[in-house]
């Protein structure tokens, strides 16, 4: 072998060293930040909580940017040479061949070349658009799940040795009590089947180690018994007096799909092999993709990587065509969907409507926002993804032509391709406006009820929507209903909550102009009636469950809570399924 063989194979060795390296970096720094997830929890450090949650996020793009600094340090890398980026494509996934997180690094590596070269190149030639290891039965030497077998220890013997092993340091302040508010459960979740017999195989297999969110722990696995296998999970809470207990069971795919649901905050959950646990998650919620699994995991960059595979798959094996997507047009941002691809599709406009006062820059901190904070399952999470084209016959004439006019700064048309510069990805739901058009009786109730109590719990977690119009918001699968519109978002603490005040004069009241001050941050809560309840029914229903929200003390309380580091409890499962404590 010549001598420029040698060392352009040395060279390309040491840019795949390089980055994985950067990659284990990563990963390392990433595990210790979960790893304190109990330490925080048991301590109710609700403050530490969100502030590791929000470190861990920002996380990943500063590894890559320092990964790129190395690498042009190094290597004096400025350009792409073609047969070089092959070769260290092939280097890196030899280095792989036993590692334990294989498809993170290759994510890590795919996202170092797509920082540095143009989209031409993002083929499977130089990045990882198909994945070139196998994780199914990677494990490191802690297993991911561990089986515990009642038929031999009996029911009780084995959630306490469930409990043992998740490792908490603080007692529970009554596990006997705690027992039979699960064995009740367990007779509810099995009416009129008291005879029911375990088979021969009936065991409870249980993720090794707790996943933290917020201000709970969720001991998280499945039941078998024949050919029954049952997802369930046990809440965990901290009574901030020095003791745990547990909260409820949550049963059956639907219950848990909530507490896994992508409005939901990332858990922390340290394992080595993330692929293991995503793999058990999946076989508990097989509704649940592995994109979605992955971010649940705080893995969301592997979560965006996973859902792009999955996507271009179907992109490929479908025919239909992307439209506008159903509800009331957006003022900030162009919407569209594929009918058979259960997502929508945002792009900001170049312009906004007049009553916007913002730029596009700070809706893209608006949305940035919301990764970052606790969406406590009101707030749907979103991918956001750059230079991702798409076919152009793919797009019905009405939405391609509304595309041009107005988000010609965001696209680009490429050789019957558009190229978004810029896209966000969400679930699709049915907007709230369009859903309660059709709801009546109990439906009608149950959804206005919920959309206050969304209200609700984001203002607790410090989150004012700014816009609480229907049409911002949507109704989920399971029947939440979520926020998804984030351009007039702020801090609950930015806000300055005013009542009214009375007229001066009788003329006041006729006046096209109000009668008072009002300043940018001002917000008047009773008038929030005017535009959300002009319909008797639901003006009734609203009535019923939320007249607070229309009160400008109301808010107010809630903010001097969150001022004086008050951190409300908010669960991701019905008032019902919590048990009794005393």
């Amino acid at each position: 072998m010549s001598d420029q063989s040698l060392q352009f194979n040395h060279l390309a060795h040491g840019i795949a060293t390089t980055i994985l390296q950067g990659f284990n970096r990563h990963f390392e720094i990433f595990q210790r930040i979960t790893a304190g997830a109990r330490q925080r929890f048991e301590a109710a450090d609700w403050r530490a909580v969100q502030l590791a949650s929000r470190e861990r996020i920002v996380l990943y793009d500063r590894r890559i940017e320092e990964t790129i600094a190395l690498l042009r340090d190094l290597y004096q890398i400025r350009s792409l040479d073609q047969e070089l980026w092959k070769e260290v494509k092939y280097r890196y996934i030899r280095l792989l061949l036993d590692h334990q997180q294989p498809e993170l690094a290759e994510t890590f590596y795919t996202s170092v070349f797509c920082r540095q070269f143009p989209r031409k190149h993002y083929t499977n030639a130089f990045i990882f658009l198909r994945s070139s290891t196998s994780t199914e039965y990677i494990d490191s030497e802690e297993t991911s799940y561990v089986a515990y077998y009642p038929g031999a220890t009996g029911l009780r013997e084995a959630i306490i040795r469930i409990l043992q092993n998740a490792g908490f340091t603080l007692p529970f302040e009554n596990l006997g009590r705690d027992l039979r508010n699960i064995f009740r459960a367990l007779v509810k979740c099995y009416p009129g089947r008291a005879n029911r017999k375990a088979q021969l195989n009936f065991q409870l297999s249980v993720i090794r180690h707790a996943f933290f969110r917020n201000k709970a722990a969720y001991i998280v696995g499945r039941m078998i018994n024949g050919r029954e296998e049952t997802a369930f999970a046990l809440p965990i809470l901290n009574n901030e007096k020095g003791g745990l207990y547990i909260d409820a069971l949550i049963w059956g795919e639907k219950q848990l799909s909530v507490v896994f649901s992508y409005s939901q905050a990332y858990f922390m959950m340290e394992h080595l092999v993330p692929s293991a646990v995503a793999t058990f998650l999946q076989k508990l919620m097989p509704r649940r993709n592995m994109s979605e699994l992955y971010s649940a995991l705080g893995l969301h960059k592997q979560g965006k990587s996973a859902f792009y595979r999955d996507f271009l798959h179907h992109l490929k094996h479908s025919s239909d065509e992307f439209i506008i997507a159903p509800g009331i047009r957006g003022m900030v941002m162009m919407v569209f969907t594929l009918p058979s691809y259960p997502y929508v599709f945002k792009i900001i406009k170049d312009k906004f409507a007049p009553q916007k006062e913002f730029t596009r820059q700070q809706v893209e901190e608006k949305y940035q926002l919301v990764k970052r904070h606790d969406r406590v399952g009101r707030m749907a999470d979103m991918l956001e993804y750059s230079n991702v084209a798409l076919p152009m016959e793919r797009f019905v004439p009405e939405l391609l032509q509304e595309l041009i006019e107005t988000c010609a700064s965001s696209i680009n048309l490429d050789d019957g391709n558009i190229v978004f510069r810029h896209i966000y990805l969400e679930r699709r739901m049915v907007p709230l406006n369009i859903f309660i058009e059709t709801a009546d009786g109990e439906t009608l109730e149950r959804v206005i009820e919920d959309y206050g109590n969304a209200i609700k719990q984001l203002a607790g977690a410090n989150i004012f929507p700014g816009d609480f119009l229907y049409k911002n918001f949507g109704v989920t699968q399971l029947g939440r209903v979520v926020f998804y519109d984030y351009d007039e978002i702020s801090y609950m603490t930015e806000c300055n909550f005013r009542k009214i005040p009375p007229p001066r004069f009788p003329e006041d009241e006729f006046s096209s102009e109000p009668w008072y001050s009002v300043e940018p941050n001002d917000v008047f809560p009773e008038e929030f009636s005017t535009f959300l309840l002009a319909t008797p029914k639901i003006r009734k229903i609203f009535l019923k469950h939320h007249k607070d929200l229309l009160d400008h003390r109301y808010w107010k309380k809630k903010q001097d809570a969150i001022n004086a580091g008050t951190y409300e409890d908010v669960f991701p499962y019905p008032q019902a399924l919590r048990f009794k404590r005393h």
